[in-house]
């Protein structure tokens, strides 16, 4: 939702401004009363938005492939949601953990089988929606614990493997983020390619006719320059931005699971092994020790 008021904001601000300029006037609310709010569609030129469209698109469809493509699109979708957790997911991840070792305390490993094994059966699972509809958390989770559980490695062993997984999950995440901030470096050049593919026609087609005529293909020409820069500064370098900041999100979260897993296989009783998980996080969600005891036990 904050991305949507941000990108308004900057709508208006950018807008507003053009339109006082083009009323001209003297002093802010001279220009502010003469302003020539109809101004803002002399910008508006379909020539010029399809090839910036057609450059931007050819330009990711050259750099990256289908799946990085895919993740694009999902994570600028993702940021009109806002932050991926908060303080609710967190507390429900913990609950759910904490039940889950209790089990393993009470039961050994081996009481976890039915629970890693499959996980979209699981009964223990299922009383944590929002964690059980998160497939890659869950997927991780279980992940971590199957080597655990059918003894193919000492608890020792854990941490890097789940560490491993956690650098897999970060570079995928990042893919799509280079190709954001590729695109916006090279908007404003796309849109002076944009801006000399319009004074070729005005050269070619215009420069013999009405100086309004020859004026108005020169502007056209100008409104590709200033939406490349537009789009580079005002919307896809802050998207691409955003997309970073949820993605340590992202990557908090799964690391709260790593190190409340590789505590509790190492050994430590579940209540503790929470508490290293809620060490990960940032201050924003990260909820006192005190809390998250009385939260688990009273659960």
């Amino acid at each position: 939702m904050l991305v949507i008021v941000g990108l308004i904001i900057i709508g208006i601000g950018v807008l507003t401004g053009f339109a006082m300029a083009a009323g001209g006037g003297h002093g802010i609310a001279e220009m502010f009363e003469k302003a020539e709010w109809g101004a803002a569609m002399s910008l508006i030129h379909a020539n010029e938005f399809i090839a910036l469209g057609g450059m931007v698109i050819g330009a990711m469809v050259v750099m990256a492939p289908m799946t990085v493509l895919k993740g694009v699109i999902s994570q600028t979708l993702g940021t009109l949601k806002g932050a991926p957790f908060g303080k609710a997911d967190y507390e429900e991840l913990f609950k759910c953990l904490y039940e889950l070792f209790q089990l393993g305390r009470r039961g050994g490993m081996i009481a976890l089988e039915e629970h890693v094994m499959n996980p979209e059966a699981s009964s223990l699972f299922a009383k944590y929606p929002k964690f059980h509809a998160n497939h890659h958390a869950v997927e991780y989770l279980c992940d971590g614990l199957k080597p655990i559980v059918d003894g193919r490695i000492k608890p020792d062993q854990l941490e890097p493997l789940m560490a491993k997984s956690l650098h897999v999950m970060e570079a995928e995440h990042h893919g799509p983020i280079v190709v954001m901030n590729k695109v916006s470096d090279g908007l404003p050049a796309f849109g002076i390619v944009a801006a000399v593919l319009g004074i070729i026609v005005v050269m070619m087609y215009k420069i013999g006719g009405d100086t309004t005529v020859v004026g108005e293909g020169i502007a056209t020409a100008l409104a590709g320059t200033f939406f490349g820069i537009f789009g580079s500064y005002c919307v896809v370098g802050p998207i691409a931005t955003n997309c970073e900041f949820n993605g340590h999100v992202e990557m908090a979260y799964m690391k709260a699971i790593k190190s409340s897993v590789v505590s509790f296989a190492n050994g430590l009783p579940p209540l503790v092994a929470c508490e290293v998980g809620r060490r990960e996080l940032g201050e924003d969600v990260r909820m006192s020790s005190g809390d998250l005891e009385t939260l688990l036990k009273s659960s």
